[in-house]
């Protein structure tokens, strides 16, 4: 590993954390992706991380206030880190193929199939409030059907 590998792991590493602790599942290689995926059941949650202040201060932000609104939260919470674990990303969006690559992004999984995508366009210039008031809707009414 390289100087510029080192130091990014460095800078990475809380933002990794910061999901990690607050119970989800990092997934950092291909193999990984593919085996989760491939035998999921229920709903699942999935943020495509960034090291972007859009992640930072909004995504994940968002996401851990979403969850602690909730009645019902997803069966999973699983993560992939976009520019950091390239392959396990590229397979994570192989899963939702009919949405361009995005990150940071949202995903909702439920019943082996996308239920509901939150971009990049839908995080960046928003508030936090706003995004948690639609990931916590989503959530909802996924959680219904």
């Amino acid at each position: 590993m390289n100087a510029y590998d080192e130091y990014m792991k460095s800078i990475v590493k809380p933002m990794r954390e910061e999901l990690v602790q607050y119970g989800f599942t990092e997934l950092t290689t291909a193999e990984a992706v593919e085996q989760t995926m491939d035998n999921i059941e229920g709903t699942a949650l999935i943020v495509v991380n960034s090291v972007c202040g859009c992640a930072a201060g909004l995504a994940r932000p968002a996401v851990r206030e979403a969850l602690n609104e909730v009645t019902e939260k997803p069966n999973h919470l699983l993560t992939v880190f976009a520019g950091q674990d390239k392959e396990a990303t590229l397979m994570m969006r192989d899963y939702f193929p009919e949405v361009p690559p995005s990150s940071p992004s949202i995903a909702v999984w439920k019943d082996g199939k996308l239920a509901y995508f939150i971009p990049r366009e839908q995080i960046e210039n928003f508030e936090m409030e706003q995004i948690k008031e639609h990931l916590s809707g989503v959530l909802d009414q996924v959680s219904n059907k």
